[in-house]
């Protein structure tokens, strides 16, 4: 059966989208519930006139999707839990205590069964949670699980521990001097160092400019 998606039907479509289901599905489940009408030509007809009205609420909603994903992306988490030997946990982290911990630390509400963990976290440590927001916008938030006898004071200290670690290691990495850095600066000391020696003559400065200039290798 062919029907039209009054709302938003994760995986299949969204609001306007005519998509085809099985009758039991239809009959059952998304009539009943509002989430779609059937696709017969009185209303597929008045689909079209609504057009414009559809599209102004899915610019609205990506817009509010985008937001959201902004405020989301990358944030952590800190989940304290019971945990036995070699750091498994007794049982596992849950999506409701995810969603606890962001509307927690962040204030951002987000519902349990937008939450995606791919596999149970049943191990002390940094893992993933997938957030899906709207269709295809997704945002990707860090979960650190600690062993509730050791927990940090406060949520909002441990995962400011956990992003300066990561801040600090970028850092590192940005301050690194480039070999072009490091030339530049063996040349200066090299300058200051022979200014108090004496001139060289004019065989002598040839000899130390053929030495120090780079070959085709070096450069």
């Amino acid at each position: 059966m062919k029907v039209i998606l009054l709302q938003e039907l994760h995986g299949r479509g969204g609001e306007g989208d005519v998509i085809e289901v099985t009758n039991g599905y239809a009959v059952n489940y998304l009539l009943p519930k509002k989430i779609a009408i059937e696709a017969t030509a009185g209303n597929r007809k008045q689909l079209e006139l609504r057009r414009h009205n559809i599209a102004k609420r899915e610019a609205e909603r990506l817009d509010t999707a985008d937001k959201l994903l902004a405020a989301l992306e990358g944030k952590a988490v800190q989940i304290p839990a019971k945990v036995g030997e070699e750091g498994q946990l007794f049982g596992s982290v849950t999506t409701i205590q995810i969603a606890e911990a962001l509307a927690a630390l962040y204030d951002i509400t987000v519902d349990r069964k937008q939450i995606d963990l791919k596999k149970p976290i049943k191990t002390v440590g940094e893992h993933s949670a997938i957030v899906s927001i709207y269709r295809d916008i997704k945002a990707t938030v860090r979960v650190l699980v600690v062993d509730e006898k050791a927990a940090p004071a406060s949520d909002a200290e441990a995962v400011a521990d956990a992003d300066k670690a990561a801040a600090d290691s970028t850092v590192d990495v940005d301050n690194a001097d480039s070999p072009a850095d490091q030339a530049e600066s063996a040349a200066a000391d090299a300058a200051t160092a022979s200014a108090d020696l004496p001139l060289p003559t004019e065989n002598a400065a040839a000899e130390a400019a053929e030495l120090t200039a780079p070959t085709a290798d070096e450069s």
